[in-house]
């Protein structure tokens, strides 16, 4: 059975208090040491690709892992935090299962993102992957929220995908594409059903890169919802680059919000891409568009590989920025992306602890 809609109970919490998202699952999941070994573990051990970059199978070959990171976001004073599921798709798992036609004269196109559509395996694994994971983050949420008092939250993580549909990788044929809205739809809806299967509380469609991939997602959610007669609440997060555009699609920030209003998020935001610094004035932008509340977990700054996370920002500096962002009045749910661990998240908690959440407008009908 699915989980009961905590939307009402969200949006008081969130009348109350910033809340708090968790950090990076990649991040953390690299302190760990693990080899190519842990990734494959006993039942992909004659794989013909590498696995270890492929951190959602570790829901299954190492859930002791994926659990303890959890657990120690959960214990760093996150209120939500998202499934081990960024990539948990046929079509991005087929990125470590499938031979790249590409390295053999091929194409990536529709005929062969069928094939992956259709492929049992591929399908079972993806499956699994979005179950198994929601029930890892949904166990620690229920231990950590009895044990504390204060209720935990599971967000189902639902990524960009390897692909777009709203540019062509063809510079001769602008029209065409590997992929077709149908397809991804299809993709998303089974990673849907499996992350409710699972029990999430909440839907985040994350890092946004392509505009029409998430509204593919958003499709594939609401059709969910009306033909298993249920709601769940949605945060829509997206990247932004330097110029404010949500990156393939070249959406600006304020376009972007306009493109997601009708799903009636709990809410929208920016993730990923920029560092707090850079970050902030596409912020202020979104802040003053939406109608919803406002999220945002970043990058620790930009990617440096002589830092120890790959990021340069350590937990006083995002618990500083936070702090500033939740001052201005532009936060009610803060977290982080790429480069934070548990300690960055427990820095950003405390970074906003007992500041006022932004207020969300009175749209007038």
């Amino acid at each position: 059975m699915p989980r009961p809609d905590p939307t009402a109970e969200l949006q008081k919490a969130l009348r109350q208090r910033i809340l708090v998202l968790d950090g990076a699952m990649g991040t953390t999941i690299r302190t760990y040491g693990l080899a190519e070994k842990d990734a494959r573990g006993s039942r992909f051990a004659d794989s013909k690709k590498d696995l270890l970059n492929n951190g959602d199978i570790l829901s299954i070959t190492r859930p002791d892992v994926i659990g303890d990171i959890h657990k120690r976001f959960y214990e760093a004073g996150s209120d939500i935090c998202e499934t081990n599921t960024f990539s948990a798709t046929s079509i991005a798992q087929s990125e470590f299962f499938v031979d790249d036609p590409r390295e053999h004269g091929g194409i990536k196109d529709p005929e062969f993102f069928q094939k992956i559509m259709d492929d049992p395996m591929l399908r079972e694994l993806a499956w699994e992957l979005n179950v198994q994971s929601s029930l890892l983050c949904r166990k620690w949420a229920d231990n950590i929220g009895s044990d504390t008092g204060i209720k935990r939250y599971v967000a189902g993580a639902i990524g960009p995908l390897t692909v777009s549909l709203s540019t062509s990788p063809d510079a001769n044929d602008a029209g065409f594409r590997t992929v077709t809205f149908d397809q991804v739809k299809e993709d998303y809806t089974r990673q849907v059903r499996a992350l409710i299967e699972g029990g999430c509380d909440i839907l985040m469609v994350e890092t946004i890169f392509d505009a029409l991939n998430a509204k593919a997602a958003l499709v594939a959610i609401q059709e969910v919802f009306d033909a298993d007669g249920l709601k769940l609440p949605i945060i829509v997060s997206a990247a932004v680059g330097r110029g404010g555009e949500t990156m393939i699609s070249a959406q600006k920030v304020e376009a972007m919000w306009n493109a997601v209003a009708h799903v009636n998020p709990l809410a929208v935001g920016l993730n990923c891409s920029l560092g707090p610094d850079l970050m902030k004035p596409h912020l202020e932008e979104l802040a003053k568009v939406s109608a919803s509340h406002i999220s945002c977990y970043p990058n620790a700054g930009l990617p440096n590989p002589l830092a120890p996370t790959g990021f340069d920002l350590e937990p006083p500096h995002m618990n500083a920025y936070m702090k500033e962002f939740a001052l201005d009045g532009l936060l009610n749910l803060a977290g982080g992306c790429c480069g934070n661990t548990p300690e960055h998240v427990a820095a950003i908690a405390e970074g906003v602890k007992g500041i006022a959440p932004r207020e969300v407008p009175v749209v007038e009908d």
